[in-house]
């Protein structure tokens, strides 16, 4: 009896192990302690595209909350904006999170996060003046840039 209630406890604290761990934790190969010049050089452009994403957004956020106000101030051509600054600011946090970890499809999510930037801030620029938006076009930009260099 001793021996299967110690067995489905050590079964059970195995599960919670994978749970939290997850079960590539155990598959993957440990990374080699020296990095070569490339491999410095690949993770910081992807810490940097990771940075400059999150900042993307974060001011995207922020315009599609400011897109809302004028909205409800009865500023209709607000909408497309703030759908797009929502979609944006969505994907730019995924790229941002693959990029981070230097995920193996961090070009691919940089690609699509290059087109996204660059409908928002096409949008964006529309209104010039609109410094919230203004704002948020040249955030967009920038990503756009970062992303694309991570692409290339």
């Amino acid at each position: 009896m001793k021996n299967r209630m110690s067995a489905g406890i050590g079964m059970m604290v195995m599960a919670l192990c994978f749970a939290i761990i997850g079960v590539n934790g155990f598959a993957q190969p440990p990374k080699p302690s020296e990095k070569k010049d490339e491999d410095t050089h690949h993770n910081a452009a992807h810490q940097e595209c990771a940075k400059i994403c999150s900042d993307c957004q974060r001011t995207c956020d922020m315009c599609a909350s400011h897109c809302a106000h004028q909205l409800a101030d009865g500023h209709k051509d607000h909408l497309s904006c703030l759908r797009h600054c929502r979609d944006c600011a969505t994907i730019c946090a995924a790229c941002s999170r693959i990029c981070a970890a230097d995920g193996p499809l961090s070009s691919t999510m940089a690609e699509c996060c290059a087109k996204a930037c660059d409908h928002c801030a096409k949008v964006c620029e529309a209104f010039p003046n609109d410094q919230h938006l203004k704002a948020c076009a040249e955030e967009c930009r920038k990503c756009e840039k970062a992303c694309k260099a991570l692409t290339r």
